[in-house]
């Protein structure tokens, strides 16, 4: 039987279902592609500790409503003139939301469909296994607009393919159709065929093995990483905050909005 979870962080942002072992965790801004704002972060952050706390919940499938996983983060923080104590509590919601998914004591999948970008892409990458459909879009493109990767962005793309793939994937930024992040290993299936079908299906193997000694196993590698990714999530907030005061940055924005190319200088 399916079981809605009573947030104590009230939002319409994050919907969660639990069936038996399985929680379904939904980005909810689908207008917006699941950009994800300030008040998704709390919610979903709010969201995965409450199942951290569940001693049903083995599992938990990360999706997107609508026709993206999630576009990034919300272009409305970006453009906001807020001072720089308001963009490091942002940064420190960012942080907070990527150790939570990482470090969770359930197995961890992402469900790939449309765009998975930036922010977005880096929450991806935080899950134990990525799905995804095989006309997605996955794109680490903070780059375009003059920032550098967060939500542990720069510690995951490492973990994946290396440091020195990690680097030259980050500078390019474009984006890439699941089969060409599959070849380059920053996921881990492509569905072969309706995506849902194949989540069910890696639910299913998954839900035939010994749960608790593959979470156990997880858990030892995320204490023994731990310290590395708070750490990459400190360099992140510090780097970012002086990459938003940066000339690039304000033309990487503006010709966003323009949808035009931006005209960088290097400052």
């Amino acid at each position: 039987m399916a079981t809605d979870f009573n947030l104590d962080f009230k939002t319409d942002t994050v919907k969660v279902n639990v069936e038996g072992r399985v929680a379904t965790v939904v980005l909810n801004r689908p207008k917006s592609m699941n950009a994800l704002d300030v008040e998704m972060m709390r919610g979903l952050t709010t969201t995965l500790k409450d199942l951290c706390n569940s001693d049903e919940v083995e599992i938990v499938v990360l999706k997107g409503a609508g026709r993206a996983f999630s576009a990034g983060g919300d272009i409305k923080t970006m453009l906001s003139d807020s001072d720089e104590s308001d963009f490091l509590d942002i940064m420190d919601t960012i942080s907070e939301l990527a150790v939570t998914l990482y470090s969770m004591p359930k197995v961890t999948i992402s469900a790939i469909t449309g765009a998975a970008a930036g922010l977005g892409f880096s929450l991806a990458l935080a899950t134990d296994y990525i799905i995804a459909d095989k006309d997605s879009k996955l794109a680490m493109n903070f780059i375009g607009i003059g920032l550098i990767p967060d939500g542990g962005g720069h510690f995951f793309m490492k973990s994946r393919v290396g440091e020195t793939k990690a680097k030259h994937l980050i500078w390019e930024g474009k984006p890439m159709l699941a089969p060409e992040a599959l070849e380059l290993g920053l996921i881990d299936e492509v569905a072969d065929g309706d995506l849902q079908d194949a989540i069910q299906a890696k639910v299913a193997d998954w839900e035939q093995k010994p749960l608790q000694a593959m979470i156990k196993t997880k858990k030892i590698y995320a204490e023994e990483n731990r310290l590395s990714l708070l750490k990459f999530l400190e360099l992140e907030k510090i780097a970012q905050t002086k990459m938003r005061q940066t000339e690039d940055h304000k033309e990487g924005i503006q010709a966003f909005i323009e949808k035009r190319k931006p005209n960088f200088i290097g400052k």
